[in-house]
């Protein structure tokens, strides 16, 4: 069973920008998958920027304009909380994605088990997968100098 689908159809950017925000889908490969929650977190120091989803962020293929692109995800450093509905879908689907799109570091953080796992690219692929306790801190690659305090996500898991 993976995540809820809007529709057998085929979609593109421009169908996504129609449609109404009382609910949220990601966009993959033309199909419009129902979101089922957001990382709401912020970076309170340091040169990078806060985008909290929702955030269109258009992955695609060649060089087509923004309403014929078919692959819309909710950014270098990606964070996905596990729910058991999109926990499958997020760890082989949107890992695959975000690895095949150049996305530098992708999280999957496991609110049950209290883990995260962190996959970094390297020459094109994620290498072999960090997986480390929700305690302390942990260091961004890509945003050298900034860390995630996991008490503060923790209180809102």
């Amino acid at each position: 069973m993976g995540l809820a689908r809007r529709d057998d159809e085929r979609h593109t950017y421009g169908d996504y920008c129609t449609w109404s925000d009382n609910r949220r889908y990601e966009l993959i490969d033309g199909i419009a998958y129902a979101m089922a929650g957001q990382l709401d977190q912020a970076l309170r120091d340091g040169p990078s920027r806060l985008f909290v989803a929702p955030l269109d962020i258009r992955l695609p293929r060649h060089h087509e304009a923004d309403d014929e692109i078919d692959t819309v995800v909710q950014s270098d450093w990606i964070v996905e909380i596990l729910s058991p509905f999109t926990a499958a879908h997020d760890q082989v689907v949107k890992r695959a994605l975000y690895e095949g799109h150049g996305v530098r570091e992708y999280w999957l953080v496991h609110p049950t088990d209290r883990s995260v796992t962190r996959y970094r690219l390297d020459q094109g692929r994620y290498g072999q997968p960090e997986v480390s306790e929700l305690s302390g801190s942990t260091d961004i690659a890509t945003l050298p100098g900034v860390a995630n305090v996991w008490t503060a996500v923790l209180r809102r898991l």
